[in-house]
This record gives C-alpha cells, structure tokens and sequence, in this order.
C-alpha cells in the first residue's frame, strides 16, 4: 500500500485513480478518485467494478453555478453526508446514459471551459457533489478533499469519486482492500494529511 500524499499527488497529475481515506463526515468510508479532466470510459468502469459506490462529480460552488446547479437538500436536517445536486446528464452525445462511455462523457461535457445549463439535462446517471468554498479544510470530507488534491496536483478543480463497498455489500475500509490496492498500485491520500499540507502552505 502506498500511502504518502506525494504519491497520491504525482498519481493524479499523471491521470491515475487513487483512493482518498479518512473522511470525518462519513464514519470513515474511503473513496476511490480521478481529477476530472483525466476521466476515461476505463476509469468509470473501474469504479464501477471495484468501488461499486455511487460515482459521483465533485465540483466547486463557482463550477455549480455555471450549470445551474443548486443543492438538493440546503438545509441542515436530515443531511446524508454528501452535498448532493441533482443527477446530470450530457445533452448531447448520450445514449442510455449509464454506460462507462456516456458517464465520462457527461464528465468531460460538465467541466468543459464555458460548459452552462444548456449543455447538460437532468435526471441523469452522473452526480454532482457542490464542495464548500473553503475546502477540505472546512468540510473534511471525501468531495472537498478530491478537489484539494486535484488542485495541488495541476489536475483542474474537479474530481470524479466512487465510494468502495466490500464484496458482502459493507463498507469498505483500508484494511478490506489491501488486495486490490496491491494489484493496481494504487496510492492512498489521507484527508488528515491533506488538511495538514493546506493548513502549513497557508501559514
């Protein structure tokens, strides 16, 4: 297991997928994640068969707002633990939408320079995740980190993330996919460590 911000950043600078641990907000779930701009149909169905989570797209408040995106639940009551917007969809160059293919597709559409509401259609088989403002260090979790470290690695402001379940349907943690993480070489990001780096580039 790699763990080591600096080898999460060079992963992601050079479009590989890692996994992002230690999420405060979520009893520890960890997360496998690709900046945005990098995103295949290969890293889609990557997620899809190994994360087998929900894959989502973690985007700032400016990018948002560009789309026409708004959070679905606003509030603080009954939050799930992720800052949900409203399923996307590209409006053009879909099929049925959920192949590894369309949802990169609708990716790429969403964090194209210039992309606006017109460009995208909703319901849809991507999910968008609004980070705060502030970042991983005011929200310590898994979306505003994925931000964080595709910033930090010259990878765009958006990332695309996959929570990971075990093969019985639990939540994974680190210890449940050392396998996996050996056979891709995957390196690990932890979202302490993360906020340590901000938090000393800042002082």
């Amino acid at each position: 297991m790699t763990l080591g911000l600096d080898a999460a950043l060079a992963a992601i600078a050079a479009g590989r997928i890692v996994v992002v641990a230690g999420d405060r907000l979520r009893g520890g779930d960890i997360d496998l994640m690709i900046a945005a701009k990098h995103v295949t149909p290969e890293a889609i169905n990557f997620m899809a068969t190994h994360g087998r989570g929900l894959i989502c797209l973690s985007v700032t408040p400016e990018r948002a707002a560009r789309l026409g995106l708004s959070l679905v639940n606003p509030g603080t009551a009954r939050q799930t633990g992720r800052p949900f917007a409203r399923s996307i969809e590209a409006a053009h160059g879909v099929s049925t939408g959920i192949s590894a293919a369309d949802r990169a597709h609708t990716v790429q559409v969403a964090i194209a320079e210039g992309a606006s509401s017109s460009d995208i259609h909703s319901p849809g088989h991507v999910f968008p995740l609004i980070a705060k403002a502030g970042g991983v260090r005011e929200r310590p979790s898994a979306c505003e980190a994925s931000i964080d470290l595709a910033r930090l690695a010259g990878a765009g402001d958006a990332a695309v993330i996959c929570s990971i379940m075990r093969d019985d349907g639990e939540m994974a943690r680190l210890d449940d996919i050392a396998d996996l993480v050996e056979t891709y070489d995957l390196a690990v990001a932890d979202i302490g460590a993360l906020i340590e780096r901000l938090e000393g580039a800042k002082a």
